[in-house]
């Protein structure tokens, strides 16, 4: 079911891309200026193309709020504590997190030693 979503999502994406490079520019930023498609508003006509532009944001809209959902539904309730085991204290056993540490070799310094030229 995600998967459907998510090509859908995926086509619509592109299909709002590709109308809204296809549309002529006005030349007019947030709707200042431009053509005269009305009798007395300055407002420009709507086309086909500003419509299909609407219908494509409405259901990219629609389909991100919906994979959001799902998103939520699938995560779970998050991280279970309790199901993590620490070692003893006193024990050289590894830590849950101790494998995204480098590794570390006895007395070794932590930082290259300095070569001055």
């Amino acid at each position: 079911m995600e998967n459907i979503i998510l090509t859908v999502h995926l086509i619509i994406a592109l299909c709002l891309i590709g109308i809204v490079l296809i549309q002529r520019s006005e030349g007019g930023g947030l709707g200042i200026g431009g053509g005269g498609g009305g009798a007395m508003t300055g407002r420009p006509g709507v086309t086909a193309l500003g419509k299909l532009t609407w219908v494509f944001g409405i259901a990219f809209v629609i389909t991100s709020i919906t994979l959001t959902v799902l998103a939520a539904q699938n995560a779970g309730g998050g991280i279970d504590l309790d199901a993590i085991e620490l070692a003893p204290a006193g024990t050289d056993a590894p830590l849950p997190g101790d494998a995204l540490l480098p590794p570390t070799t006895g007395d070794a310094p932590l930082t290259p030693p300095r070569i001055d030229e």
